[in-house]
């Protein structure tokens, strides 16, 4: 009998880590008396809404696309993405010397497809109700004979991402639980990847929004759950279906799902802003809104949280944080 080695190991996460320093931001963690007393624990935040583009994604677009060859960089790279994954391309692109061309749906984020085409990428939009952006973005690589680089499908997106959890426990030491937000599963595979291989004890947590809780069904069944695009204010997070390489990682190594509302997203989005000072985008604040909202129970005295991005305008924000969008 055999067995199918994973696709990233720690060491996968410790090369992605010397590939970008100096390129990526080592970004803060920030720790709140406030919100110790409010969740009974030490949380200690990872804040990668002060990373390049505002997002954890910078790090595994750079990891791949600087593993390519001259002559696939002279071709150029594809993407596709709801924003941040979009931005993070864009720029590894830019920094590479190559062009970008990237699969957005038509109601992306205004400010995340603005910032997606300020660093010289080609925009083609679809209708994420209807359309298929993964066919759409393969069929596109292949006319133009671009290298299609997905936001979390890929051994070195995957390794990339799990920098961040790395850098963290660098810092603060050993933690009883990691969170983080799930959408596709890149960053959680990553994270729990570099996390279990120091810490074998720790225990990892995925969040995601109410409406869009495929991973979760994906767990309880053992295998891949499809489920209708999620409608949420988490749009970095309305995926229909768990990858399949992140979630042969996450089903070995992520030990629970918790679920949050849109009203706590939002919750968690003013505590930030209110009394942590930082801006959070709403898939960015899931960990927070599941512990300000007791939604994971029994925490250890310790707790890491990575606070994936804060890729928000300051319209959409302020009706979010008000009344309701």
């Amino acid at each position: 009998m055999t067995t199918t080695p994973p696709p990233i190991t720690p060491d996968d996460v410790h090369d992605a880590a010397a590939r970008l320093k100096g390129v990526a931001h080592r970004t803060p963690v920030l720790h709140s008396r406030t919100l110790d007393a409010l969740v009974g624990a030490e949380t200690l935040l990872k804040c990668e809404n002060f990373q390049r583009v505002g997002a954890f994604k910078f790090r595994g677009a750079y990891n791949a696309a600087s593993r390519l060859t001259p002559e696939q960089l002279a071709r150029g790279i594809a993407a596709y993405s709801s924003g941040n994954h979009a931005q993070a391309v864009a720029l590894a692109a830019r920094e590479l010397g190559t062009t970008a061309v990237i699969v957005m749906p038509e109601d992306a984020p205004r400010s995340k497809r603005a910032a997606t085409e300020a660093y010289g990428a080609e925009i083609v939009t679809y209708d994420r109700y209807a359309g298929d952006r993964v066919a759409l973005a393969e069929a596109l690589a292949a006319e133009r004979g671009l290298t299609l680089i997905p936001p979390y499908e890929h051994p070195h997106v995957m390794a990339g991402q799990g920098t961040a959890a790395l850098e963290l426990l660098e810092e603060v030491g050993e933690v009883g639980a990691l969170l983080t937000p799930v959408g596709g599963g890149g960053l959680i595979a990553g994270s729990a990847t570099v996390a279990k291989g120091l810490y074998e004890g720790i225990r990892v947590v995925g969040v995601e929004p109410e409406a869009g809780d495929d991973t979760r069904r994906s767990l309880a069944a053992g295998r891949r759950v499809s489920i209708p695009v999620p409608r949420t204010i988490a749009d970095g997070q309305a995926l229909h279906t768990p990858g399949e390489l992140t979630f042969s990682v996450n089903r070995r190594l992520v030990d629970a799902i918790a679920l949050v509302s849109d009203d706590e997203i939002r919750a968690a989005m003013r505590f930030a802003f209110e009394r942590l000072k930082i801006v959070v985008e709403p898939s960015g604040a899931t960990p927070l809104a599941a512990l300000l909202s007791g939604r994971v129970r029994d925490l250890p005295p310790r707790v890491g949280v990575i606070i994936s991005g804060g890729n928000i305008d300051a319209d959409r924000f302020a009706r979010l944080c008000g009344d309701g969008d």
